[in-house]
């Protein structure tokens, strides 16, 4: 589908953000919309419409927070998705044009003419793209243990758990 929307729209950078961002975008939206009505039927969520709240109060304290482990999930599944698709998409070459710097380009072409003689030549570029996935899943998997409200009062969190402990032994 992306090698179709690009060979229509032509190379570049903004073709290539809208056709990958729109692809990536409608499964995010409609994951993430499943999630907030999932939330928005629990007991919390209904007692907070019981009692009056207001719309945005609700959407802050009850909702985002616990919108946010699915959210940075599916961020960094998606972003290296993307990442790759990139790299996919210019190594074929109806991605980011030639002068432009791209992973995917620069196994294209002339690199891809010398990489027998010179195999350095692809394990640059692919020792990056294998960083750069590995650092997103690891930050994303230490931001959602710092923001998910299921895991509060864990030795994750701050080490809240450590500090109550010692001070009820005192």
């Amino acid at each position: 589908m992306l090698m179709l929307i690009m060979s229509i729209t032509g190379q570049g950078m903004l073709p290539l953000i809208i056709a990958i961002g729109v692809l990536s975008g409608i499964s995010r939206s409609r994951f993430l919309r499943s999630v907030v009505i999932s939330i928005k039927g629990n007991v919390y969520a209904e007692a907070a419409v019981a009692i009056g709240c207001s719309t945005p109060r609700i959407l802050i304290r009850h909702i985002l927070p616990n919108i946010m482990a699915p959210t940075i999930i599916l961020f960094t599944m998606r972003v290296p998705a993307v990442i790759m698709t990139e790299a996919s998409l210019s190594f074929l070459g109806v991605g980011i044009p030639a002068p432009l710097p791209s992973w995917g380009g620069m196994l294209s072409g002339s690199g891809r003419a010398y990489m027998m003689e010179a195999p350095w030549m692809a394990f640059w570029p692919g020792l990056a793209l294998a960083t750069v996935v590995y650092g997103i899943n690891m930050f994303g998997d230490a931001v959602r243990d710092l923001l998910d409200p299921r895991l509060r009062g864990g030795v994750g969190r701050y080490g809240v758990r450590a500090k109550k402990e010692a001070t009820i032994k005192k």
